[in-house]
């Protein structure tokens, strides 16, 4: 049960903190239009950085995170073919279409395709989890209890955190839709959804397996760990629905990246907005009365007035100006070859990275920093009790990632030298469990009833 209990914090935490961001965006500027901006416009020029930094290290660490997915999934569907490192160089040129795809909104259909590639690659696993063990536990054995430590439970926290990773796009999402108002309910429900799959999920895996429940379901039903082959089939159906998944998941985290690179290196995506548009906005008359005029723009400029009605399709008109595009997708090629080249160092330290990027950037960015620039913007229009919680659930999540960070980041950066494989058919591999179970299987009766405790 508390492990449900931590679920559900988890969930309500980033849900909070995912709406911080929308809310506070409706109250902000038209010329708002960035993680950045956000982080300037409540907290000023130093708020830019606490916000950009570890929102681009974020959306950058975790398509790299996607890529050695990638690599792994690839060589299991196609085994004696390349080694990872091949196959991620393969990936990353076959995303490239994808990447050059201007905005989020042009990609709406291709993200919504990434979603039921999700779902079909969990109900296929999960149906195949079930079929296979209910078959193999004919003795209808009890599922072994876990003995869970604090490392192993907070350590999820990083993984978890990412799950719910919608924080990183909000800004994106918002600038260009056309009713931005209707975006905090938008992402209640999506994330409430998302939340009742991860529940949905996690009870299946445990009500057959107990504490042997796999950390990654895609590995397990690839091997034989859980004494049972699975169809090969089904595997594949799993394999490639997952691979598409994170195709498309790269393109869409990496864009927030992108858009500020651009602005960056390329001098796009600046408006320029009139003081006087300024001040009426902050209802300043003094500093407003005395201007008589608004700046004009010349009309082929790739930089738009961030004050125009049809705010929300600035990107798109930027985009389609002369000599705009090629650069961007040169920027962006370059960008993709730079995350391959780190995904390449870092092939076997998957699950280090993701936890990684869970506990120190994205909680920082996406739950932590919303939450400060809500209870800064909104100040005592927030009831008490709101406020209250939201500096608990703060602290929480900065005491978690600074765990989580520390843990992780020893065997990412400095790796221990790889040992000789010496596996034996029953060496540790459910870390969640205890005795013989650590070992093999519970469905394995003989051997658990001739284990001896060392």
């Amino acid at each position: 049960w508390y492990a449900s209990a931590a679920l559900f914090v988890m969930a309500a935490i980033n849900i909070y903190s995912t709406v911080c961001i929308s809310k506070v965006m409706l109250e902000a500027p038209k010329h708002v239009r960035t993680f950045g901006d956000l982080g300037e416009f409540v907290l000023g020029t130093w708020g830019r950085w606490l916000v950009t930094i570890p929102h681009m290290i974020t959306c950058i660490l975790v398509p790299i995170a996607f890529l050695v997915l990638g690599g792994t999934l690839l060589t299991t569907l196609f085994p004696a073919s390349f080694e990872p490192e091949t196959w991620i160089i393969i990936m990353g040129i076959t995303l490239l279409p994808l990447c050059l795809i201007p905005t989020l909104k042009e990609g709406a259909m291709m993200a919504a395709a990434g979603f039921l590639s999700t779902i079909i690659a969990n109900v296929v696993a999960l149906g195949m989890l079930v079929y296979k063990m209910h078959s193999t536990n004919v003795e209808n054995l009890s599922v072994p209890s876990p003995n869970l430590s604090f490392k192993q439970v907070a350590t999820v926290f990083g993984n978890l955190a990412l799950a719910y990773g919608a924080g990183l796009t909000i800004p994106s999402l918002q600038r260009e839709h056309s009713e931005p108002q209707r975006m905090p309910r938008v992402i209640v429900v999506s994330l409430v959804l998302i939340t009742l799959l991860f529940f949905v999920d996690s009870v299946i895996g445990v009500s057959v397996l107990g504490c042997q429940i796999p950390g990654n379901l895609l590995y397990a039903i690839a091997g034989n760990e859980l004494g049972t082959t699975f169809n090969r089939g089904g595997v594949v159906i799993t394999y490639l629905s997952m691979q598409m998944h994170i195709t498309i998941a790269f393109s869409v985290v990496l864009l927030p990246a992108f858009y500020t690179l651009e602005r960056l290196f390329l001098g796009i995506h600046k408006p320029v907005v009139a003081i006087a548009a300024a001040a009426q906005a902050q209802d300043d008359v003094e500093a407003a009365g005395p201007i008589g005029f608004v700046s004009s723009h010349t009309p082929n400029s790739p930089t738009k007035i961030a004050t125009d009605d049809d705010a929300h399709d600035i990107d798109s008109a930027t985009y389609s100006q002369p000599g705009v595009f090629p650069k961007v997708a040169v920027l962006r090629i370059v960008t993709v070859a730079c995350c391959v080249v780190v995904a390449v160092l870092w092939k076997d330290r998957l699950l280090d990275l993701l936890d990684f990027a869970g506990g120190s950037t994205y909680s920082l960015c996406c739950m932590i920093v919303p939450m400060v620039l809500s209870l800064k913007h909104f100040g005592k229009r927030l009831h008490v009790v709101e406020r209250a919680l939201a500096i608990l659930a703060c602290l929480i999540v900065a005491f978690l990632g600074a765990y989580v960070t520390y843990i992780t980041a020893g065997p990412l950066f400095s790796p221990a030298p790889k040992a000789i494989d010496v596996t034996i058919w029953d060496s540790p591999k459910f870390s969640y469990c205890s005795d013989s179970f650590v070992n093999v299987i519970y469905t394995n009766t003989s051997y658990h009833s001739a284990w001896r405790k060392p």
